[in-house]
């Protein structure tokens, strides 16, 4: 067994929420070419956000702000459209007299016209009543679930590499090889 060398740092054990080890965060932010892909989409096309829009307008007058925390929660947190994507699909919206907007606390307030109504319901009958904020097979419940199983495997694996005999790196990287080729199976069924 290996001794604990005093870092000045308390072990990762004492934590109460560890997070991710680093290489796991790293690739979050997007390194390494892109974020994980069962992280789910991190974009949606120009075509989802005007959905999601409207969808969410149906409900009750909203600002800017408040569709992107919407559409942040209505997708379990896999998807935080950007101001760069909400508000120039604000302005379209408005251009072909889907929303109208009025000034509400010094911001502007978005509603729904009688045909952006219509534009939603038509939308519903496209999709098979399928919400726009639903854009990958599983619900959000499923991808976050399986993030923080993966977190919670690295982080036993970094502990392992951190404070583990080298048979028992050897060991845990075997597991976790086989742990992979049993996730492309399941890929691979049906």
């Amino acid at each position: 067994m290996r001794e604990h060398r005093h870092t000045g740092r308390e072990p990762h054990h004492h934590q109460k929420h560890e997070s991710p080890p680093p290489w796991i965060r790293h690739w979050l932010r997007g390194g390494w070419g892109g974020p994980p892909p069962w992280a789910g989409p991190r974009r949606a096309r120009r075509g989802d956000v005007r959905a999601a829009v409207l969808a969410l307008l149906v409900e009750r007058p909203m600002h800017g702000y408040d569709l992107i925390q919407g559409l942040e929660e209505r997708s379990g947190g896999m998807w935080r459209p950007s101001p760069g994507s909400i508000y120039p699909t604000l302005q379209m919206l408005e251009d072909e007299g889907l929303v109208t907007s009025e000034e509400r606390d010094g911001k502007k307030a978005y509603s729904l016209t009688d045909l952006g109504r219509a534009e939603v319901e038509a939308r519903k009958e496209r999709s098979g009543g399928t919400a726009p904020w639903d854009f990958a097979s599983g619900g959000p419940e499923e991808f976050v679930r399986l993030r923080d199983t993966v977190f919670q495997l690295g982080a036993a694996a970094m502990q392992v590499a951190r404070a583990g005999t080298g048979d028992q790196v050897t060991r845990a990287a075997e597991v976790l090889a086989e742990a992979r080729k049993k996730l492309y199976a399941i890929l691979a069924e049906g």
